[in-house]
Parts: C-alpha cells; structure tokens; sequence
C-alpha cells in the first residue's frame, strides 16, 4: 500500500465510493426481486426503456429515486412495458402514482386468462357513432359501427373480450356512469383523467370487464399488483406508505453511469 492510500485510509476510514447511477440500481432492484418477476422477463430491456423514458420526461428525476422505484417494479412484476406505454408513472401533487394502462390490461388479461382470449380490447362510442345492444338466438351483442375520423363528444365506452372458443362476453358504459366513476375517484384530477380522459374512459370500462375474466398469474406479487393497478380509486393517501425509506436520494442522481468507471457497456438514450 502507497503512502498516499494509507493516509486517506487513516483519514476516512475507507476510500470513498461513487454512488451508484440509476440504471444499476434498478438492475439491482430486478434482481432482488427476480422470484416475483414474469418467466420470460427481460430485465436489460426493461432497464434499457426506462432510461429512455426518463429521458423523455426529464422531470420524472423530481421525485425520489425509491418512489420512481417502487412505481417501476409494480410495472416489472407484471411484465409490462412503461415506455411503450403499457403503464405509467403519474405525477399527483408530492407523489409519483403507478397506473397499468388499458393496453396493459389487455396484454395481461390475454397473458393469463385460464380461458384463451382471441381478442380484447376497449372503445369509446361518439356522438354520430351507431352502436346498440342485441339478443340473437337468446346470445347477447353488440353492434358498433363508428363514424369515419370521429372526434365528437364521448357519449360512452365499452369494452369486448373474445375467446377462442367464439364466446363473447362485454360490457357498457355510459357517459354518466364514466363520470359517477371518475368523481367517486380520490384522484380524479390527476394528470391522468385530465390529458388522458379517453384513455381513463377505456381503462374503467376494461377494468370491469376484466372481473369477469379468470387470470392465473404466476405468483402472488403479480396478482396483487394487477389488482392495485387497476383500481381507478386510487387512494393517494395510501401512496406515502410506499418504501420511500429506501434508497432515497437527497441529491439528482445520475441516469446513465460512467461508461469508463464500468467494466460492461451502459445503457444510454440517444439525446
């Protein structure tokens, strides 16, 4: 040992080490829960995307390093895809509030229904759109036939699953039964309902749906994970109890590493 190294031994008590950049962390994070990770995970993607989504939304780094955590392993868990926009991280006041978004419903739904599902899916009915329910040979439909390039006023929503054996089940909404759901909501002028009311509109109506489909996950984490993020009450209050002791950042924290302080390359978003 140099002369030099002794002295800062003898000063410090250890030589100081550079934190760690986000994108090891959360590998670091994914393997510490790699048991409640799907089978056919790919965390170096995951990691990949979620540096790419941060880029994209740079004020993401507002929030505390744990709490974008705790969001991102919601999402791992049930193998969806945030920067695909499977799921979301979504500003509310102070706190940082995970949402599986409808396209991630139907990719899980589809995933894990013990009943294989041909097709599943979400649509909001417009004013000029023709749409009615029937009873054919005592089998319930739908018939929906939308006005080319509508954008008028939402009159409603529903959403069809069909199964591979040709079964249908679905259900309706109207408008006023979307806005009693959004008004019962504690958050219910959260970014999420106010930028992407359509969006909100489809995942309610899909939520429902989705009770009256068997999903067999593969571990408990994800069933509870999937139940947590489609519930559109979301109680913010019950956000803080997230595992913000952990891991918290009291300066920015880097994105991406120094690619000369790592022996394997980083993943970096393009500028």
């Amino acid at each position: 040992m140099s002369e030099n190294t002794q002295v800062a031994t003898q000063n410090t008590g250890s030589v100081a080490q550079k934190p760690k950049t986000f994108d090891v962390a959360l590998m670091e994070k994914l393997e510490s829960v790699n048991d409640a990770l799907p089978k056919d995970f790919n965390k170096q993607r995951f990691v990949q995307n979620t540096l790419a989504l941060i880029h994209d939304n740079p004020k993401l780094m507002e929030y505390k390093q744990s709490e974008i955590m705790s969001g991102l392993m919601k999402g791992a868990t049930l193998g969806l895809d945030f920067f695909n926009k499977e799921a979301y991280l979504v500003p509310y006041g102070s706190q940082l509030n995970y949402q599986t978004d409808y396209r991630g419903a139907k990719k899980l739904a589809k995933k894990y229904s013990i009943r294989p599902i041909k097709d599943i899916y979400a649509k909001l009915v417009r004013e000029g759109d023709e749409f009615e329910e029937v009873i054919e040979n005592g089998e319930q439909g739908i018939n929906f036939k939308p006005k080319t390039f509508n954008d008028g006023k939402i009159i409603g929503a529903f959403a069809v699953c069909l199964f591979a054996d040709g079964g249908l089940i679905y259900d309706t909404m109207s408008i006023a039964d979307l806005e009693n759901t959004r008004k019962s909501s504690k958050a219910s002028n959260s970014p999420a309902w106010k930028n992407f009311t359509g969006e909100m509109y489809k995942k309610t109506v899909l939520h429902r749906l989705c009770k009256h489909i068997e999903l067999d996950f593969e571990n408990p984490t994800q069933q509870s994970n999937f139940i947590a993020g489609m519930e559109i009450e979301t109680d913010v209050s019950e956000i803080a109890h997230r595992e913000i002791a952990e891991n918290e950042n009291s300066q920015p924290f880097e994105v991406v590493a120094d690619v000369e302080a790592k022996e394997e390359p980083s993943f970096v978003t393009e500028g």
